[in-house]
């Protein structure tokens, strides 16, 4: 994820200076999140017919190759595209993998404290990436940040072959047909035909709403400043300031509230992920904007409860079809609204454009709350009750 967020400054950055153009920078960075759409779920079932670890260490060599593609000078802006769509394919097996392999290790709420050190992990060094990768970027180009990234696919690979023990593939579950698209549609029935998971899944999708200034934060950043080297590292500190949040949020969060106050809690954090933003819309300095995110990300935290409660209620041999159907989903509606995000700054300026999402992300929070109320008691009096 170091080498990730690093690559992302690094595209957005050479985007942005070679076309000046919001709708192209937000473009690029939405590949980072769209191709899931397409192959992400028949892919993501991979991870419930192979052995897991195999599955990531096969993902994570193949992206090192990818990526290393990337970081030769000159490569046309098509092939540039291309390369980031099969990149960021990739992610989904490996994370359909990962999760499910997880709950393998830790069981019960040791699963809840596991998720929330590495949603931790995941979000500082998220913040790490965006805010140290700014000033690398400026100091070495972005051609020699996408090499780091590709070492980065090469270490992951390393760790997990050498820290990651062996494990069998999952039992097959004869009920489901072994086919990729019957998995497919299997796990599509799984997982939106339980009215829980369905909300759980709703609420794990808002993040389309709150992380779309990540995409339009290089044209943000230039409204504050001319200077190029000021508008790098802004915009590094942009892109960090919702995962720094997030790390707040998951420490409080998962450290001092309870798993049942979590998930009556749910609502109304979810609810502070977005409200923030709202603020933008009165251009406020800098200082304000960063303080504002924050806050956003602080209430981005909600995704710790959700994410515990939804694997608790999946059957062990069918997550990563679970996880897989959500994480593409999950990606594809950040993708799409950083694509209109990006259209709609063209037009109206960044600022508004925050807002407005902030607003609308606000409102499906408040109508996702409501049903959350009504049906989080059955969560709570039986979290661990696998779905038929």
């Amino acid at each position: 994820m170091l080498g990730d967020q690093l690559a992302q400054v690094a595209l957005a950055l050479l985007v942005y200076d070679r076309t000046g153009s919001p709708l192209a920078t937000a473009g690029v960075y939405a590949l980072t999140y769209l191709p899931p759409i397409i192959g992400g779920p028949f892919l993501a079932a991979l991870a419930d017919k192979y052995a897991r670890r195999q599955i990531m260490i096969a993902c994570d060599l193949a992206r090192a190759a990818l990526v290393a593609l990337m970081a030769v000078p000159g490569v046309p802006f098509s092939a540039l595209c291309v390369l980031v769509f099969l990149v960021v394919l990739l992610s989904s097996p490996f994370t359909a993998a990962r999760a499910a392999l997880l709950p393998e290790i830790l069981d019960g709420d040791r699963y809840v404290v596991g998720s929330a050190l590495q949603n931790m992990t995941n979000q500082a060094v998220q913040m790490l990436g965006f805010a140290a990768g700014a000033g690398m970027i400026a100091a070495i180009g972005p051609h020699y940040g996408l090499a780091l990234d590709a070492t980065t696919f090469l270490a992951s690979a390393l760790i997990i072959a050498l820290g990651v023990r062996r494990r069998l593939p999952p039992e097959p579950d004869t009920s489901v047909p072994v086919s990729m698209w019957a998995m497919t549609k299997n796990g599509a029935r799984l997982v939106f035909g339980d009215r829980r998971l369905r909300v759980l899944v709703l609420f794990a999708w808002l993040c389309g709403f709150y992380v779309l200034p990540e995409g339009i934060a290089v044209p943000y950043a230039a409204t504050f400043t001319t200077d190029p080297r000021t508008v790098t590292l802004l915009t590094g500190l942009l892109m960090a300031a919702m995962p720094t949040g997030t790390v707040l949020g998951a420490f409080i969060f998962g450290r001092f509230v309870t798993p049942t106050r979590r998930l009556r809690a749910m609502g109304w954090m979810a609810m502070l992920s977005c409200a923030p933003l709202i603020g933008c819309a009165t251009r406020p300095p800098a200082a304000v904007v960063l303080v504002l995110w924050v806050l956003a990300g602080i209430g981005g935290a909600y995704q710790l409860a959700a994410n515990a409660a939804f694997v608790q209620s999946v059957p062990a041999n069918r997550r990563a079809q679970a996880f897989g159907l959500v994480q593409s989903g999950l990606l594809g509606v950040q993708g799409i609204g950083i694509l209109i995000g990006g259209a709609a700054a063209q037009t109206l300026g960044p600022e508004p454009v925050v807002a407005l999402s902030g607003a609308a992300g606000l409102a499906t929070a408040v109508l996702l709350a409501v049903v959350w109320t009504e049906s989080r008691t059955e969560t709570i009096t039986r979290p661990r009750t696998p779905v038929p």
